[in-house]
């Protein structure tokens, strides 16, 4: 009886299938949303996890080399500040430059280019003779950066269905997280012992994911269908139904298509002002301008805050920095269990909130509490911060059309990735010609413009299908 309500089900899928016509991509959304979380979703949310994983340890690398490179190219404090931001650069084109090339060529064989290009990139550092090559290439290397977290981001929100959809991506982006802490312990063993080279060789490792990623994760089903090439995918969501056991699939819901509009034009980035979209658009650049202005500006400063405003030895120093870097993973960890539950804009804006909330009290103390109590309140405004700047990830595929999805992503990270080049920069300023207080006053005012934002306009998605909310 079991395998007879299983030929129903599927014969019921093929009749849909076949008569549904222009409206297969409807089809296919609806077959991947009726779907719960099987084995084949954690095996590929497992290989984009390593992929993002060795995009975050080759972006904090430099981090780790900057000291030694300094005295090696006797570089001034101008030099090494072009050289990070050389890599920014490179990360903003590779943002929408990738994820343009995401819409029109496919969201894995874009990844797979990426991968490439960070092997190629790392490796070719490693053997950089000048400063001025080693710049050029973290110019590269920074392109493929860029590109690799909306696309993998896209790719994975097209593959889950709505019940577990923010869970995973927030998972998805705790890799990276992990990937920063991965880094810093292999700096601390590798360049000691074997040289500054011997990172930049260890990040051309994701080569061999590039070879194997085909085989374990196909092509997004979504992308196929409303690219014409249906059959592929009604494929490849054969393959995840034929691996559910049997008695689970019997169980599946009805299929509940909902219909989109279906245009066949390719969509340029002006798309993402027409058709409603502009409000959303405003509302997730906000979002991540306002998430990483605070991110970057307090992981990049802190360090030397607590060296030159509250004067700590620097082993103290690096180690109050490293206990906000374990609190960025600590909010992202957190982030996977609220943001299904309280929906994407209760979780976002408490998260500005909370925030906004210990800046706040420091902009109003300064240098009166002691370093220990800073790195406490900064640590646990970063770890509320990283859960809205990996929700970025989350929210910015969800609130577009597939046609533009991978477009809308790119253009949210980056903002990002301008945010992360002014942010240091205007905390400079803010040192230079005011004081710390003035510092944490501009934390807590950006983020508290960040959950007004997200409070009056941001659209809830919290367990609605992708079609739906792109109607």
């Amino acid at each position: 009886m079991m395998e007879l309500s299983s030929t129903m089900k599927q014969n019921d899928v093929d009749v849909v299938t076949r008569a549904s016509g222009l409206h297969d991509a409807a089809t296919i959304s609806a077959r991947i949303e009726r779907l719960p979380l099987t084995r084949w979703h954690a095996r590929v949310l497992g290989v984009v996890g390593f992929v993002h994983m060795t995009d975050a340890f080759d972006a904090l690398t430099i981090a780790f080399v900057m000291p030694v490179l300094i005295g090696l190219w006797h570089l001034t404090p101008a030099d090494a500040g072009l050289l990070v931001s050389g890599g920014y650069v490179g990360q903003t084109i590779g943002a929408l430059f990738f994820s343009a090339a995401a819409e029109r060529f496919g969201r894995l064989r874009v990844l797979r280019w990426i991968l490439v290009i960070l092997a190629l990139g790392s490796l070719a550092s490693a053997y950089a003779p000048s400063y001025a090559v080693f710049i050029a290439l973290r110019f590269f290397q920074g392109i493929g950066l860029g590109g690799e977290s909306p696309v993998s981001a896209t790719y994975m929100n097209e593959l889950c269905p709505a019940k577990i959809r923010g869970r995973l991506i927030f998972i998805l982006q705790s890799t990276f997280a992990l990937g920063n802490l991965i880094a810093a312990i292999a700096a601390m063993w590798l360049i000691p012992a074997y040289g500054w080279q011997a990172m930049f060789v260890v990040g051309a490792l994701p080569i061999v994911l590039a070879a194997i990623l085909p085989r374990t994760a196909p092509e997004s089903p979504r992308w196929l269908a409303i690219n014409g090439r249906a059959a592929e995918a009604n494929r490849i969501v054969e393959r995840i139904e034929k691996s559910m056991p049997a008695a689970d699939y019997a169980r599946l819901p009805a299929l509940e298509i909902v219909e989109t509009r279906v245009d066949e034009r390719k969509e340029s980035f002006r798309s993402l002002f027409k058709h409603g979209f502009a409000t959303r658009t405003l509302v997730v650049w906000l979002m991540a301008c306002c998430a990483s202005l605070t991110t970057y500006g307090i992981l990049v400063w802190l360090p030397s805050l607590y060296r030159t405003v509250y004067h700590l030895p620097l082993n103290v120093a690096l180690r109050y920095g490293m206990v906000s870097m374990i609190a960025t993973l600590i909010g992202t960890i957190v982030g996977i269990f609220v943001i299904d539950y309280l929906g994407r804009k209760k979780t976002f804006a408490i998260a500005f909130l909370g925030a906004a909330v210990p800046m706040l009290y420091l902009a109003f103390s300064g240098t009166h509490v002691p370093a220990e109590q800073v790195s406490v309140l900064a640590s646990i405004s970063v770890a509320m911060i990283a859960i809205v700047q990996c929700g970025v990830y989350v929210y910015a595929p969800e609130v577009y059309p597939t046609r533009i999805r991978a477009s809308g992503a790119g253009a949210a990270s980056a903002i990002t990735r301008v945010s992360s080049v002014i942010g240091p920069v205007i905390i400079g300023a803010l040192l230079t010609y005011l004081s710390v207080e003035a510092v944490f006053g501009y934390f807590a005012i950006v983020s508290l413009l960040g959950s007004i934002v997200i409070g009056a306009f941001a659209l809830e998605t919290g367990g609605r299908t992708l079609d739906e909310i792109s109607r």
